[in-house]
């Protein structure tokens, strides 16, 4: 099984490399967030096959924590587009 988790995780790593174009391209910030969404879930499935490939358990902890950092990303983002829509709505309100 090792081969195919190693195979799994390279196949893994030029998706990310398929995101990254996204990044550069992205006509928007949500395309760019999603591209980044797409580098954390991706990251942690690769770091997974990783520590069971190699049987190393502490690469399980480190996926975690790379789970939870995306999701704190996320929520930030969407703070910050909420945050920059109510703003753009209160300044065409005309007084």
């Amino acid at each position: 099984m090792k081969p195919l988790y190693l195979a799994l995780a390279a196949f893994l790593i030029l998706n990310i490399a398929a995101g990254l174009a996204r990044i550069l391209r992205g006509p928007t910030a949500a395309d760019r967030m999603l591209a980044a969404q797409l580098f954390g879930t991706t990251g942690v499935a690769v770091l997974l096959l990783l520590a069971e490939a190699q049987a190393m358990p502490a690469l399980r902890n480190v996926a975690l924590v790379f789970a939870a950092l995306a999701v704190l990303a996320t929520v930030a983002f969407v703070n910050r587009v909420a945050h920059d829509a109510g703003a753009s709505e209160a300044g065409s309100e005309s007084p």
